[in-house]
């Protein structure tokens, strides 16, 4: 946000409920007509709780008090308005057990922060919703980064119907390289026994990664490295 980045407000609650009550209430009422503020408040709110996860219509409408149609109406306007995004489960002919449901993510994490209420930095680290917003973060700034270059993002995820799961696959000059996000400083190796399952498909597997808090580059072995959530 320009008046958080230039320091014209230090308070990022003032800044993004003006945001949420002025910019977001009048650009959804544009494209819906009528709509009931205190029901789309519930609804915003509702679905900042589920970033980072598999869109549920259920969960969303019954916090909202709307029907599961309507939830689904106002989650394609938020994402006419660029507010959310949706990541795509990654599948092909061999890959037959995939989850098919896309998750949800927010474009800007400080959103899913203030409409999840949480009051600073220091707590949402120790919060329950600590890894969620991380991996949100990591998304949205990986897709953006894609779009600020001019280039389509082919990134989806990876998890069957075995739980096994890959937080980010990266498609790109016929390789596959999976990207596994984590809160720790220092990742075990282990984290990276799941991207065998690319060697399934029908593409070679490229460079993989563990995104994580750690503060500096560095790498498990030729073909995983570990990434700082500071250089995406």
């Amino acid at each position: 946000m320009p008046a958080l980045a230039s320091g014209k407000y230090t308070d990022r609650r003032t800044v993004y409920s003006s945001y949420v009550s002025t910019d977001i209430d009048r650009d959804v009422k544009e494209i819906s007509g009528t709509i009931s503020s205190l029901k789309f408040m519930n609804f915003i709110t509702a679905t900042a709780a589920l970033a980072g996860q598999m869109v549920n219509f259920k969960t969303i409408a019954d916090a909202a008090d709307i029907d599961q149609l309507k939830a689904k109406e106002w989650l394609g306007i938020l994402e006419t308005l660029g507010i959310i995004l949706y990541l795509h489960p990654y599948s092909n002919n061999v890959l037959k057990r995939t989850i098919s449901k896309p998750k949800l993510y927010f474009y800007d994490t400080g959103l899913v922060t203030y409409l999840s209420k949480w009051s600073d930095s220091d707590t949402l680290m120790n919060g329950a919703m600590s890894g969620a917003v991380l991996e949100n973060y990591a998304v949205s700034e990986i897709i953006k980064s894609y779009y600020n270059c001019g280039l389509e993002p082919y990134i989806y995820y990876y998890r069957d119907k075995d739980t096994k799961e890959i937080d980010i696959i990266m498609e790109g000059d016929g390789k596959l390289h999976p990207i596994e996000i984590k809160k720790t400083a220092t990742p075990a190796s282990q984290l990276t026994r799941v991207f065998g399952v690319i060697d399934k498909s029908q593409l070679i597997r490229g460079t993989g990664a563990v995104l994580c808090t750690s503060d500096k580059l560095s790498a498990f072995d030729r073909n995983n490295l570990i990434v700082p959530i500071w250089l995406v």
